[in-house]
């Protein structure tokens, strides 16, 4: 149900980019777990902002290339690891396994390359976003962003599965709704209003949860996929203004 990996050599892996200078990146996890990743160095990028990009449960991150070109045209280089089993990256995918894949990307960020916290903003979209949220409630990072975030596993199995008895059946958790309020950093959650697989509801009730300092962008029209193809411009404006922002409160501070 939660995960649906493509792995190598499936998609490409060598494609062109007009917004970005691209490198790959090999690291490993805490338990031993060998991962892959790019680093997409965007030509402009005035703010210094490196998104670290969680993605969702379907396909690999060459999947990703359009949503990569398109934020390092809005100004930030953009990190996409590979969780364990999608990719190029080994091992299979779990809830600890991909929490263990996260705190590895944020250690290449900010010791192997030298990134300070204050210039990470995590960007998790989809099951990426419970990978985002389980990481800056531990982590500092200049903000978080995100798309079409789910409450928790069990919630999603219930609107999914209305079927089942309760949430206990599930064996992975993803709760973000208990872990969001712990993230002290600058918050955006953007949901499209016709999500028809993590419905508007669960994005609202995660803002409501969530601690100041917090924005909602509601997105009318998207879905779950075509977020930044429905918010068009104003997306991106959005966004980038909202990873600025982030950033220059830290650094005023």
């Amino acid at each position: 149900m939660l995960y649906h990996p493509v792995r190598y050599p499936q998609g490409d892996w060598a494609p062109d980019s007009r917004e970005f200078e691209r490198e790959d990146l090999g690291f490993e996890t805490e338990d031993g777990v060998a991962l892959h990743g790019w680093y997409a160095s965007a030509h402009r990028n005035p703010s210094g902002v490196v998104l670290l990009f969680f993605h969702g449960n379907a396909g690999n991150i060459t999947h990703r290339h359009e949503n990569i070109e398109l934020l390092a045209r809005a100004g930030a280089d953009v990190f996409i690891p590979s969780y364990r089993g999608y990719g190029r990256s080994a091992g299979r995918p779990s809830e600890k396994g991909l929490y263990r894949d996260a705190e590895a990307a944020y250690r290449v960020l900010t010791e192997d390359l030298g990134i300070a916290p204050e210039r990470i903003v995590v960007f998790g979209r989809s099951l990426g976003s419970a990978v985002a949220v389980e990481l800056a409630a531990r982590r500092e990072v200049a903000g978080v962003i995100l798309e079409a975030a789910f409450t928790s596993a069990p919630d999603m199995a219930r609107e999914i599965m209305p079927f089942l008895p309760s949430g206990r059946m599930i064996g992975s958790r993803f709760e973000s709704i208990e872990r969001v309020a712990s993230v002290e950093a600058p918050l955006l959650i953007v949901h499209g209003e016709q999500d028809s697989l993590v419905p508007f509801e669960h994005g609202r009730r995660l803002y409501e949860a969530a601690s100041e300092p917090k924005e909602f962008y509601p997105i009318p029209g998207a879905g779950h996929n075509d977020t930044y193809e429905r918010g068009g411009e104003e997306y991106f404006v959005r966004l980038s203004s909202f990873w600025e922002r982030a950033r220059n409160t830290i650094s005023d501070g």
